[in-house]
């Protein structure tokens, strides 16, 4: 065949492929095999956490002037949209302020309690909100109270104290003094941290590892000798500022204590301070990264763990959330100290630090969003109403629909690097590279798939084909989906932009859905799949 036939032809072919390859681009994939599955996902990732800081206690939860209060001095509006969110377990009272805490000042009849200089976040502290008010608190919303002894501050003894206080039915001097104050029943505190972000300079009573260790083993001993059914929970990693060394302080506490505890709790707050939208939406990867890495540590000390007829340790991640602009100076403290006030974007990041529980159900089993009310929260406040934020929506519906088995999903889209940039609170300078836009987890409970995608393109939808490598879907796949009308779009009283909205649900059969997510949204799908 002459030349000039041969390239004309191959010039044919190319155009032709050309063309094929323009109108039939393939769509984004996301894979479901049911037999790929990652561990169960705990309930207990669904908490939040509340401390004596700003207005999250008082004027937030607990208003006994208030006209919008119940007989208990809890207000009644902040209650309903607590029970919306349905709280798991609630950290509580720290945070920095239990690092200087003694729980005896928060008990008794209040006219009896004594104020007391507050040091981290330099308020007075009234301390007419305390144990019994908080476990009242927890009763009537329907959570799991999880109590933060002092490890600063307060003495060994002093944290056994307040365990036989709430735990020991009756007989010694502190389970008594709990009946003479009204209770005759034990509060049966299950949860109790040793401490909080021991690491950090910031904390009262900072100690290096090594020191920690020493005292957490020793009130560990106290703790459960008095209550033996209770749950430990080790301080891990809060600082990664420069000079810091989160591993070493992770590795030892792990090695130190793997006879003791039950969960290591991990600490993280990111923020968006120089408006670059990419990187920030990607952070919650940051999350997962540290779940890996203190997750293999966890599997090396396991090795040589003495722990008969108990689970392995677990990474409770009791701090999380966005929080950058109400994070210095005036912002920071005094009554209306950390009051973010959050856009889509914020939410956004949540709902990938969500994705990223799932996605790692095997080793998180407990994760609480810092705050409740008012500071750096969903809910927020004044005198006379309240509004959800931005975040609330994600949480809620996390925490109302996704639960069972979580799978190992298949993602196949376009990704993007971001620049270098500061993490945020924990002034970390990170990059992220082959950041996917589609963040996707999913679960599956007695027949039913949860899909749960985070699009994080600023611009674009994304068609995506959702692909079943086991079984079969049916019926109709219900859509819920978290979006405003642009990414700084915020919320404020009686004024909500971004929600939940319902979407036209599909009709699914056989192994394919093809469906387009919106630009800078997160959707939940939900629906029958078969074997």
């Amino acid at each position: 065949m002459p030349l000039a036939i041969v390239r004309g032809a191959l010039l044919t072919v190319s155009l032709h492929i050309g063309l094929a390859l323009t109108v039939t681009a393939q769509n984004a994939r996301i894979k479901i095999d049911l037999d790929r599955t990652i561990g169960e996902v705990d309930k207990n990732i669904y908490g939040n956490f509340v401390e004596h800081l700003g207005r999250c206690v008082y004027g937030g939860i607990y208003d006994p002037g208030s006209k919008l209060s119940n007989n208990s001095g809890f207000r009644r509006d902040v209650m309903s949209a607590v029970k919306g969110l349905k709280p798991t377990i609630v950290r509580y009272p720290g945070g920095n302020f239990v690092s200087n805490y003694n729980w005896l000042d928060g008990v008794g009849p209040k006219a009896d309690r004594i104020p007391r200089l507050e040091l981290a976040w330099y308020t007075l502290e009234s301390n007419q909100f305390g144990t019994n008010e908080f476990v009242e608190y927890a009763h009537q919303a329907g959570f799991e109270p999880y109590f933060s002894v002092n490890m600063g501050t307060g003495t060994i003894e002093e944290a056994r104290r307040w365990v036989e206080y709430c735990n020991v039915k009756e007989g010694p001097y502190y389970a008594e003094l709990r009946k003479k104050h009204g209770y005759p029943d034990p509060h049966k505190i299950k949860y109790w941290s040793l401490g909080n972000e021991m690491d950090g300079p910031w904390q009262m009573g900072h100690m290096n590892a090594e020191d920690y260790t020493k005292k957490a083993r020793e009130a560990a001993k106290l703790m459960t000798r008095t209550s033996p059914e209770i749950k430990l929970i080790a301080a891990g990693s809060s600082n990664y500022r420069e000079g810091a060394d989160p591993d070493h302080w992770n590795q030892t506490i792990l090695r130190e204590l793997k006879d003791v505890i039950d969960y290591i709790a991990l600490h993280i707050y990111v923020g968006n301070p120089d408006s670059n939208y990419y990187n920030f939406v990607s952070t919650p990867l940051v999350l997962e990264q540290r779940t890996k890495l203190v997750k293999g540590m966890i599997d090396v000390v396991m090795q040589n763990a003495n722990r008969p007829n108990r689970d392995p340790i677990y990474i409770a991640w009791d701090e999380y959330n966005v929080w950058y602009r109400a994070r210095r100076g005036a912002a920071a403290t005094g009554r209306n100290a950390l009051e973010e006030r959050y856009n889509l974007e914020d939410a956004l990041v949540i709902s990938g630090f969500l994705n990223a529980f799932i996605r790692n159900a095997d080793v998180v089993k407990m994760a609480n969003m810092a705050q409740l009310v008012n500071v750096i929260a969903p809910i927020f406040t004044n005198d006379k109403e309240m509004f959800r934020q931005t975040i609330y929506f994600p949480l809620q519906l996390f925490a109302n629909n996704v639960f069972g088995t979580a799978l190992d999903v298949f993602v196949d889209c376009k990704t993007y690097n971001t620049d270098k940039f500061f993490l945020g609170l924990s002034e970390t300078t990170t990059q992220q590279k082959n950041v996917p836009y589609l963040d996707v987890s999913a679960t599956y409970s007695n027949g039913e798939l949860v899909l749960n995608v985070v699009n994080r393109h600023k611009d674009e939808a994304i068609t995506t084909d959702i692909l079943s490598q086991t079984g079969t879907f049916s019926g109709a796949f219900s859509v819920q989906e978290v979006n405003g009308p642009g990414i700084k779009a915020q919320n404020d009283f009686n004024k909500e932009q971004v929600k939940t909205t319902e979407k036209a649900p599909i009709t699914a059969t056989g192994n394919k859905i093809t469906y387009s997510f919106p630009p800078h949204s997160f959707t939940m799908i939900r629906g029958k799949l078969s074997r």
